[in-house]
C-alpha cells in the first residue's frame, strides 16, 4: 500500500505516526514550505516536516498545484491511496484522483456540520455537548466528500480549541487505521453528506476576539474557549489591551451595575469579577499588553484600581 501524506501542524503528526506504525510504505509527505517566524524572522520547519525527517521519509514542499509539472511529479510517486490531515491547501481534481484507492481526509467534526477551516471553534460556540472526527473521500468542494467514518467525543466544560484539538486528532489518527483496510476490501459504503444539514464556520480575526461585555456571561465565556488560542478574547483597560484567558460564567448573578465594570465578589484576590448583559464573568487567568499571563490573584496585586473600573 504505497501512501501519500499531506499535512503540516503538529495535530496532523499522530495520523503520519500511526501509519508508519502500521507498517504503511509513504512514498511522499507533502507539507508546506517552511516559514520564518519570531522577532528574529528564524525559518522553521513545520511540524510534520520534523516528523518525516525523524522517519527518513521523502519530503516535498510545492507552494501550490498550479504548475503542471508539480502534479506530474506527484503521479510519480504511483500512489495507492493519499491521507489529508489539515495539509493547508485545496487540491485540484487531478490531485484528488490520482490514487488507485482515493484520497481521504480526516476532519474534526461531525460533518456535515462545521465544515471549513473553525471546525472545533464552531462546536464550542454553539454550546454543543459533543464533537467528533470524520473521515471522509476527498472532493473539489470543501469538507463535502462522502463519509467513511465517524467517531464522537464529548466537549468538556473547560475544553478549549487548544485542548481539543490534539484530542481530535489522535482520534482521527485511530479511525483512520480502522477505516483504510476496511474502505480498500469494500466493507465501507461512502455515505453521501446531507447537504440541507450542511453549516460552515470561517476563519477568525483579532478584532473577533473583542469582548462585548453587553453579552452573557455564558457566551462570553464559550468565545473564550473557543478562541483559545487563536484569536484570543481581550478587552481594554486604561488605553492596553487585556486579554481573558481563562474565565468562568455565573449566569445566575445579578447585578444592577454597568457591563463591563470589574468587581469584588469576595474577600480573595481571585475573587474578581466583570458585569456582562446577562450575569457575571469570574476571571481566572488574564495577561495584560506586553506582560506574561498571570492568574487573578497574582494579576492583582499590581493593579490598583482595578475594581470598579469599566472595561471596554
Amino acid at each position: 500500500m504505497r501512501v501519500i501524506f499531506m499535512g503540516t501542524p503538529s495535530f496532523s503528526v499522530p495520523a503520519l505516526t500511526r501509519l508508519m506504525e502500521e507498517g504503511y510504505e509513504v512514498v511522499a509527505v507533502y507539507t508546506q514550505p517552511d516559514k520564518s517566524s519570531g522577532r528574529g524572522r528564524i525559518v522553521t520547519p513545520s511540524p510534520i516536516k520534523e516528523a518525516a525527517l525523524k522517519y527518513g521519509l521523502h519530503i516535498e514542499e510545492p507552494l501550490n498545484f498550479k504548475d503542471e509539472a508539480v502534479v506530474n511529479h506527484m503521479q510519480s510517486f504511483e500512489p495507492d491511496i493519499t491521507v489529508v490531515a489539515s495539509y493547508g491547501h485545496i487540491l485540484p481534481k487531478r490531485v484528488i484522483d490520482m490514487s488507485k484507492q482515493g484520497c481521504l481526509n480526516i476532519h474534526p467534526s461531525l460533518l456535515p456540520k462545521y465544515r471549513g477551516p473553525s471546525p472545533i471553534a464552531g462546536a464550542i460556540l454553539a454550546a454543543d455537548d459533543e464533537t467528533g472526527v470524520t473521515v471522509m473521500t476527498v472532493l473539489p468542494k470543501v469538507d463535502s466528500g462522502h463519509i467513511l467514518a465517524q467517531l464522537k467525543i464529548t466537549i468538556d466544560s473547560e475544553d478549549t480549541t487548544a485542548s481539543l484539538t490534539p484530542k481530535l486528532f489522535q482520534l482521527g489518527a485511530d479511525l483512520l487505521i480502522y477505516t483504510i483496510p476496511r474502505w480498500i476490501d469494500g466493507k465501507i459504503l461512502a455515505q453521501p453528506q446531507d447537504e440541507s444539514k450542511a453549516t460552515y464556520t470561517r476563519s477568525y480575526t483579532k478584532d473577533d476576539g473583542r469582548i462585548d461585555w453587553s453579552m452573557p456571561a455564558e457566551q462570553i465565556a464559550r468565545t473564550i474557549r473557543a478562541f483559545n488560542p487563536w484569536p484570543g478574547c481581550y478587552t481594554t483597560r486604561q488605553g492596553k489591551a487585556l486579554k481573558i484567558i481563562e474565565a468562568i460564567p455565573l449566569p445566575e448573578t445579578q447585578s444592577d451595575q454597568k457591563p463591563g465594570q470589574v468587581i469584588k465578589l469576595g474577600k480573595a484576590d481571585a475573587d474578581v469579577g466583570v458585569i456582562t448583559g446577562d450575569g457575571i464573568l469570574l476571571l481566572r487567568t488574564v495577561q495584560l499588553e506586553g506582560k506574561r499571563h498571570h492568574s487573578v490573584s497574582d494579576f492583582m496585586r499590581g493593579q490598583k484600581g482595578l475594581i470598579g473600573s469599566i472595561l471596554t
